[in-house]
C-alpha cells in the first residue's frame, strides 16, 4: 500500500548521488515522497467522506471503514541550505498575540479587558464553564491537558512551558483556535451580546461607558465573521488569512469574553455528542479527545469499540498538515495509545500548581 521510506530509499540509491547536484536530488526525492503522501491523504479523506455517509444511514463503521497503515514517513536526503524550491512554497509566518491584539485595535477598536491576575481569570472561566454546563473534572482536566497543569490564560500553542516558536493560533485554557473564535462568534453572537449588555445594565459610570464601547466593538466583530458562509472552510481562510480574522481571536484575551468563548466551545462538543447519540457523560479525556481532533473525529474515536482502537491509526482523524505538526498523534500511533496518552498527561497536569489553582477556583465559584 503506502511505504514511503521504502520508496524513498530505492529512488535515493537507484541514481548515483554524484550525477546530480545536492538541491536536484533532494528535490527529486522529495517530489516521489510528497506524491506518495499525497495519494495517503486523498485516501484518508475519501474514508472520511465514506465513514460519513454510513453513520448518516444508521450503518455500523468496520476496520473496512478506515485506513489500517501508517502515514508515509519522509527519510530521504536533509533539504540543502538556499532559497527555496519552486515546489516549496513559503508558509506565513504564525501570528501571535501581539498581531492579534494589533488588528482587533486596527479593525474594530477593540482592546480587551485583561485580568489583573491570572486567578481572576481562572474564577471568570470557572464561573463561564459552570454557567455553561460542563462539570468540575471535565474543564480541569481539558486545561492539565492542553497547557500541561501551568498554562496563562494567554498561551498559544508552541509557546507553552519552554517553547520558543507559535505551532498555531491555538490560545488559552483549553487552546481555542483562531477559526473557532471566527465560528462561535458567527454563530452565538446575539447571546453573547446580550449577555454583555445584561452586565452594562448593572453598571455606571466609566465602567459603563467602556462596557458599551466592548460591546459596539462586538458587534462590528459579529458582523465581520458573518460575511462568509457559515461552514468551518470559510470561518478558517477568514480567521487565517484576514486582519479582521485575527483580530476577532483577541477575544480570548479578554476577561468578559474569553473564558464565555472557550466553555461554549467545550459545550458545544457534548451538545454534538448527545446529539449522535452518545448518552452518558463525557470524561474530561473523552471531551478533550473532540476538542483536539474536532467533534466529528472525535465522536467517532469515542464510540469506536476496544477492538477498533488498537487497530486504527489516529491519521485517519486528521488532515495532513495538523497531523504533521502534532507529536502527540504521531507518536501514539493508533487510537487506543492516543487516548491512554490524553488521559495520563492530564492526570499528570493536574498535579501542577496552575491546575491545583483552577480547581480552587471551581470550589470557590461553585459555592
Amino acid at each position: 500500500m503506502f511505504a514511503g521510506s521504502v520508496l524513498v530509499a530505492a529512488l535515493i540509491f537507484g541514481t548515483p548521488a554524484a550525477a546530480q547536484s545536492g538541491g536536484e536530488n533532494y528535490a527529486r526525492v522529495r517530489a516521489a515522497y510528497e506524491a506518495e503522501a499525497s495519494a495517503y491523504w486523498r485516501q484518508i479523506g475519501e474514508k472520511r467522506r465514506l465513514r460519513a455517509e454510513k453513520r448518516r444511514r444508521g450503518e455500523t463503521l468496520t476496520l473496512n471503514d478506515y485506513v489500517l497503515v501508517q502515514p508515509p514517513v519522509y527519510s530521504g536526503p536533509l533539504r540543502p541550505p538556499g532559497p527555496p524550491l519552486p515546489s516549496e512554497p513559503r508558509r506565513p509566518d504564525m501570528p501571535v498575540v501581539a498581531d492579534f491584539l494589533k488588528h482587533a485595535a486596527e479593525e474594530f477598536g477593540f482592546v480587551p479587558r485583561r485580568p489583573v491576575n491570572e486567578l481572576e481569570y481562572k474564577r471568570a472561566y470557572a464561573r463561564a464553564a459552570l454557567d455553561a454546563g460542563l462539570t468540575r473534572e471535565q474543564a480541569v482536566g481539558i486545561y492539565a491537558f492542553e497547557t500541561g497543569g501551568n498554562g496563562n490564560y494567554d498561551t498559544q500553542a508552541g509557546l507553552i512551558g519552554k517553547g520558543t516558536r507559535a505551532i498555531s493560533p491555538a490560545l488559552g485554557y483549553n487552546q481555542l483556535l483562531s477559526t473557532n473564535t471566527v465560528g462561535l462568534l458567527a454563530e452565538h453572537g446575539e447571546t453573547l451580546i446580550a449577555l454583555l449588555s445584561k452586565k452594562a445594565a448593572a453598571l455606571s459610570g466609566p465602567p459603563k461607558a467602556a462596557m458599551l464601547g466592548k460591546i459596539d466593538a462586538l458587534e462590528r466583530m459579529v458582523a465581520f465573521s458573518r460575511t462568509v458562509p457559515n461552514r468551518w472552510s470559510e470561518h478558517d481562510k477568514l480567521a487565517k488569512t484576514t486582519r479582521g480574522g485575527m483580530g476577532i481571536h483577541a477575544a480570548v484575551l479578554d476577561l468578559d469574553l474569553g473564558p464565555w468563548l472557550q466553555a461554549r466551545k467545550l459545550m458545544t462538543s457534548l451538545h454534538f455528542a448527545r446529539a449522535r447519540g452518545h448518552k452518558a457523560t463525557l470524561s474530561a479525556a473523552e471531551l478533550e479527545l473532540m476538542n483536539f481532533t474536532g467533534d466529528g473525529n472525535g465522536i467517532d474515536m469515542v464510540s469506536m469499540p476496544p477492538a477498533l482502537r488498537e487497530r486504527v491509526p489516529t491519521a485517519n482523524f486528521f488532515q495532513q498538515e495538523g497531523y504533521e505538526r502534532n507529536p502527540i498523534a504521531r507518536r501514539t500511533e493508533v487510537v487506543a495509545a492516543l487516548i491512554a496518552d490524553i488521559a495520563a498527561r492530564a492526570e499528570r497536569g493536574r498535579r501542577q500548581p496552575g491546575a491545583q489553582d483552577l480547581d480552587a477556583a471551581f470550589v470557590d465559584v461553585g459555592r
